[in-house]
């Protein structure tokens, strides 16, 4: 991309206004065109390129600035050459690099840039790779290889937004324009009081948060400050509390929203079957009990333990395919049966609750992708849709004053 000084501009509108005078008899006065910096001749069209004279913090005046993205499966050295670095230069920077940046990292896809000489031969100056939106890293060539990793500024910005379910929470969220991130942290916070595939046309939800742009441009959710969720008419307050160390949501009570099993083993699917004694098998072509539910989700979409426990099987099971199960402590169990794969888990190894124990898939006797997730108490199959969970500590009595102040104040948000 071609970067013109004040100079080369101004040379430019010269010549601009030279056409237009010659021009000036065919020309109707008055005659606008709706695009910035741009007008029109008869028909032909002349955009003004806008003078610039930086980039991502560097001076490039008189310099060429290209944008590219990274190859898949491309190594650096193999970029750099085809803008004319000697094989040296480029191990001098890996070498330079080690202690910024690992360059074996560098990802295909993301974006980079060079920045070069305007010269017969152009001579590059700078080599600039985007980690991600916020951090990117430039190297400098000149009389030596410099590397320098550099973090745009980002801006913390609050926001509302209350909506009402039509289909899903998802389609809700973006419906508005919000990001679909906003709908991800709805469903962690609330993961042990609703069940998210059950949700209710006209549920409600009202939430205050704070989100990080980088550029003008989206880049998380930092924080929700607070939020209401009305469920099947009961309401769902959420506002966030430090304590002993660990920031966890509360209800309007007091009361822990994180309980010991998490609603659902996974996200954003559907149920295509539910608990049963007499379930007709699309497979076998005959009724029996189905003691657990099914969660059809597209291949590969993780499955995550519901609740800390020890796993007492990792293997392959008749019908069930590969199968999980897991023993949470002296009465539940749970089983995780169809998957495509497993997780970085091996049997008798502990897990933590929404830790990844594998993903969705079709194995054993299965007509589609989907997870087969059962629930034993005691030993004996129930319905995982309905088991109650008790909560975790609720707000201690010495903690009680000031949550219940925060609790007030944050309240006025969502009744405004």
């Amino acid at each position: 991309m071609k970067e013109y000084n004040i100079k080369h501009y101004i040379q430019f509108l010269g010549l601009f206004f030279l056409i237009l005078g010659c021009a000036s008899c065919n020309h109707k006065e008055g005659e606008k065109n709706n695009k910035q910096d741009s007008l029109k001749i008869d028909s032909v069209e002349v955009t003004l390129p806008a003078p610039r004279d930086s980039f991502l913090g560097l001076d490039v005046e008189d310099l060429d600035v290209l944008h590219e993205r990274i190859p898949n499966n491309q190594i650096l050295g193999k970029i750099l050459l085809q803008y004319g670095l000697t094989p040296q230069q480029i191990h001098t920077l890996a070498e330079k690099s080690q202690s910024v940046f690992d360059v074996r990292k560098i990802r295909g896809g993301n974006s980079y840039h060079i920045i070069q000489t305007r010269d017969s031969v152009p001579v590059t100056k700078h080599f600039i790779y985007e980690i991600n939106p916020t951090e990117y890293i430039v190297y400098t060539f000149d009389d030596s290889i410099a590397v320098q990793k550099v973090e745009k500024q980002m801006v913390r910005r609050e926001r509302f937004v209350s909506g009402e379910i039509e289909t899903s929470l998802w389609n809700s969220v973006v419906g508005q324009g919000v990001p679909f991130d906003l709908a991800l942290q709805l469903s962690n916070i609330y993961a042990w009081n609703i069940d998210f595939f059950g949700l209710q046309k006209g549920d409600q939800y009202k939430v205050q948060y704070v989100e990080v742009l980088c550029d003008s441009a989206f880049v998380r959710i930092d924080t929700i400050k607070v939020a209401r969720f009305v469920h099947c008419g009961t309401e769902f307050l959420a506002v966030p509390f430090v304590q002993n160390g660990r920031c966890d949501y509360y209800d309007a009570e007091g009361n822990s929203l994180r309980k010991a099993f998490l609603k659902a083993p996974l996200s954003y699917s559907r149920i295509s079957s539910h608990f049963t004694n007499k379930r007709y098998h699309p497979v076998l072509k005959y009724y029996r009990p189905h003691h657990g539910v099914d969660y059809a989700a597209p291949m590969g979409t993780p499955v995550s333990s519901i609740g800390d426990g020890r796993v007492i099987f990792k293997g392959w099971t008749n019908g069930g395919g590969n199968t999980v199960k897991i023993q949470h402590n002296s009465t539940y169990t749970t089983s995780y049966m169809h998957l495509s794969k497993f997780g970085k888990i091996s049997v008798g190894s502990m897990v933590k609750q929404g830790e990844v124990i594998g993903y969705v898939g079709s194995t054993g006797v299965s007509t589609g992708p989907h997870l087969d997730f059962r629930v034993y108490q005691n030993g004996t199959p129930v319905n995982p849709l309905t088991i109650k969970s008790p909560p975790v500590e609720p707000i201690a009595d010495t903690n009680k004053v000031a949550y219940f102040a925060i609790r007030d104040s944050l309240i006025k948000i969502l009744d405004r």
